[in-house]
């Protein structure tokens, strides 16, 4: 027989979620159409489109949303949809800068152009390498060098000769010696001997000095002239080698030219080049003997890779395919803020750090540059630097390149200073709604750079409309977890535990992740046991192993009680006591518990001590709860007396923490229970929270709460009176499972709806609260009555007190 407790008792139809499979008219999902468009999310699907469509560089897109709704997936399939229509950005590369080596150029080019311009670059210098080198060894360049060779030492021999010449005429002989030339007379045609010249006049001796003397003058003349003549033979061969070498340079470099003959940067960059290799054609006339010439024969070497040619290297930072179309969507995981704007490295010479322009390396700017870059906001804030790095960007409508050490002065070393390249980047930042809220408001730039807001949906309304493209969301998500379809009952049970995920039976939640995890989840206990398709059993199945595994601690808290060491009744009745239900939630997983609530009253002076407030255990929502409380209870009862009470509440054996304003009806009840001296029956337990009106007002994890207190009284056996007390707008969040259904179907456990602190009082005490007549009176053996009874006392006991208190203080003092 099932045992009613009240008219107001919830049915067990009203605790389950509204869906059927009447309410569908498929067998399996594999029926189902797949959802192409973005379920749920029209607000912000819009605001995504905007922000890839705009022109201005300023509308970035924040998309803000919990974890698990989409918003990754969502945002990158609109902004590859969006990409695939756009054209292919521009190339760009880093070339040296022949004038100020440490100022390297950036330069635009066409798809495919920044690969096309290095592989033409190497393959100019492989072919002047090969090319100059053989210019210089061949025979008309030898020929022709040789003549300037031989003209500068003809010259200079027959100036010599003719000094010889004049000096034997004079009969004046010209010595070589280790020192330098010297000179002495002749005497026949030999070199005169000491006694010889002693043996002259002294006129002969004038006339031979002076002689000497013309020869030397003519001697040094010549000698004079030959470096003369070797600066003149240096020019002439520079000029041989210079026209030489612009031959070959010019020839190779033409085909180069003509290749990019549009690009004007291009173009100034080749005449550079030009230049630098004419002046240093020697770099090509280096060889490589022995081993380290390598065993490939010259023509196959890739001169381009030694480090003399480095220079004229085509550094590229962006490249795309000449056929390639479409922008690029680039989603960075890591941006710190080399990944972001790009980095300069460096390598370790000779104890020193060196660089050039080769080492810089792009970031996710650069690739990104003409399309879309996807950040996580948190990453990007939790990083060094990169969330100025990345405002500045966008500021400056340009991409520099600077280390974390040349910002904080941190190192003092030859650096780069490339040039920036423009930014035609639409930047999405992907983070959590308080992080867009606190940037909003403490960060002056933010709203200037991010416009736009996507703000994703956490659920939406359960409509009869609704129910059929859930279904085919639900059908996509088992498609692209690749498990097998559902059947018509699993699809019900998962709306179900989709609304129990909002806790609100007129909704479904739109965390897709939630729902895909389930549904894999079904897929692995599905084809455990050998099924085609899921069934209903497989959900519940999923249901019952995540409670199990992440149940120890639920478990461990039930045995307490079961073993009465932490003392809660389920039967009886106590006046002042009471069982006050909260929720713990550790990790992803939240179960309820009840604890013991009680009240002790006596006469005061107006006192109501909140243990846990005394002893700083309860928090300020917990407080405020009291405060409403102590609002009710002064302006109900007997209102023509001062308030003469002193009371205690307190959640016995509670060592933690204590908030929130879910237990204040609760408090109340247990309160007015001890004032009135009216036993509560301890069958049941109760969550709400209270106004000053002594309304109920709704409060959150109603499931856990009732499902913790169903599960303590069934370990104990139910006796059919158990059950609980809930605010009656709660009862739209109702979606317990199937046990707790099963147990208020068969009378064995009640849900009662309370609308004022009264209907709890009656249910709970058995005794009508009563309403105040038209004498301002409450009817006689109400319980309010007997509230207000006693309130009334305490007044008196007050006064007189207080009375006998002044008689006495008078007596002593007369």
């Amino acid at each position: 027989m099932i045992q009613k407790i009240g008219p107001r008792e919830l049915s067990a139809q009203v605790l389950a979620a509204p869906v059927t499979e009447e309410d569908f008219d498929f067998e399996t999902t594999d029926t189902l159409d797949e959802m192409n468009d973005w379920f749920g999310q029209g607000r912000s699907v819009d605001a995504i489109r905007m922000a890839a469509t705009i022109a201005h560089s300023d509308f970035n897109a924040f998309v803000l949303g919990t974890p698990g709704s989409g918003r990754h997936t969502i945002t990158k399939a609109i902004l590859s949809d969006t990409a695939k229509q756009a054209p292919c950005p521009s190339d760009w590369v880093y070339v040296n800068n022949f004038e100020t080596p440490h100022k390297p150029n950036a330069i635009e080019l066409p798809p495919g152009g920044a690969n096309r311009l290095r592989a033409a670059m190497e393959t100019m210098i492989d072919e002047l390498a090969n090319d100059i080198p053989a210019r210089f060894e061949s025979e008309d360049y030898q020929t022709r060098r040789r003549a300037i060779e031989e003209e500068v030492s003809s010259s200079h021999e027959e100036a010599m000769s003719e000094v010889f010449e004049n000096a034997r005429a004079r009969k004046v002989a010209i010595l070589r010696t280790p020192m330098g030339f010297t000179f002495a007379g002749l005497h026949d045609d030999e070199v005169m001997s000491q006694e010889q010249y002693e043996a002259l006049s002294e006129e002969e001796r004038k006339l031979l000095e002076e002689a000497i003397e013309e020869t030397q003058k003519e001697l040094s003349a010549v000698l004079r002239a030959v470096p003369k003549q070797e600066k003149e033979q240096r020019r002439q061969l520079e000029e041989l080698n210079y026209s030489l070498a612009s031959q070959g340079v010019d020839e190779a470099i033409s085909d180069v030219k003509e290749a990019f003959v549009q690009d004007q940067a291009v173009q100034n960059f080749l005449e550079a080049v030009r230049e630098d290799l004419i002046e240093n054609a020697e770099l090509f006339l280096k060889r490589e003997d022995g081993a380290e010439a390598g065993p490939f024969p010259v023509a196959t070497t890739k001169h381009y890779a030694k480090p003399q040619f480095q220079r004229y290297t085509v550094n590229v930072m962006v490249a795309h395919d000449a056929d390639d179309t479409g922008a690029p969507v680039v989603k960075e995981d890591l941006p710190t803020l080399a990944n972001l704007i790009g980095r300069i490295e460096y390598a370790s010479q000779m104890g020193a750090l060196v660089t050039n322009f080769t080492m810089i390396k792009p970031g996710a700017l650069h690739r990104a540059n003409g399309g879309y870059l996807i950040l996580d906001a948190l990453e990007v804030l939790t990083e060094p630097l990169a969330w100025d790095a990345l405002k500045r960007c966008l500021r400056a409508g340009e991409i520099s390149i600077y280390s974390p050490g040349d910002r904080l002065n941190l190192i003092s070393t030859v650096s780069l200073d490339p040039d920036p390249v423009p930014l035609r980047t639409r930047v999405i930042l992907i983070g959590e709604r308080l992080h867009y809220y606190l940037l909003s408001a403490l960060d002056p730039d933010f709203m200037h750079l991010f416009k736009l807001e996507a703000d994703f949906n956490d659920e939406m309304p359960l409509e009869s409309d609704a129910k059929e493209g859930y279904a085919r969301l639900i059908a996509t998500l088992a498609r692209r977890a690749g498990t097998p379809a559902l059947d018509v009952g699993a699809v019900v049970r998962l709306f179900g535990e989709s609304i129990r995920a909002t806790s609100d039976t007129e909704r479904l939640t739109l965390n897709t992740s939630h729902v895909s995890d389930i549904i894999k989840e079904a897929g692995f206990w599905a084809v455990k046991r050998d099924a085609s398709r899921i069934e209903a059993e497989d959900i519940d199945k999923v249901i019952a192993e995540r409670e199990r595994r992440a149940g120890r601690l639920r478990e461990l808290s039930q045995q307490m009680i079961l073993r009465d060491t932490v003392m809660i009744d389920t039967d009886g009745r106590r006046a002042g006591q009471l069982n006050a239900l909260s929720v713990m939630q550790i990790g992803g997983f939240m179960f309820g518990r009840p604890s013991r609530l009680t009240a002790r009253t006596r006469p005061g002076t107006g006192k109501l001590i909140d243990i846990e407030r005394e002893a700083e255990l309860g928090g300020p929502l917990h407080s405020k709860g009291m405060l409403i409380l102590q609002g009710y209870l002064a302006a109900t009862y007997a209102t023509k007396v001062p308030m003469s009470l002193w009371a205690s509440l307190v959640f016995e054996q509670s060592y933690g923490g204590v908030d929130g304003d879910s237990a204040s009806a609760a408090e109340l009840i247990a309160l007015l229970s001890s004032l009135a001296d009216a036993p509560i029956d301890q069958s049941f337990a109760i969550t709400g929270s209270v106004n000053q009106f002594g309304d109920i007002q709704p409060i959150g994890g109603v499931n856990e709460k009732i499902e913790g207190f169903f599960d303590i009284c069934a370990e104990r056996g139910l006796t059919g009176r158990q059950g609980v007390l809930i605010p009656a707008s709660n009862v739209k969040n109702l979606c317990l499972r199937d046990r707790v259904i099963e147990a208020v179907k068969d009378g064995q456990f009640h849900l009662i709806p309370l609308h004022t602190v009264n209907d709890g009082l009656e249910v709970l005490t058995g005794i009508e609260s009563g309403q105040r007549g038209k004498d301002g009176a409450y009817p006689e053996d109400s319980l309010n009555r007997r509230v207000e009874d006693c309130l009334t006392e305490f007044a008196d006991i007050r006064k007189t007190f207080v009375t006998e208190a002044r008689h006495d203080r008078a007596s002593e003092h007369p």
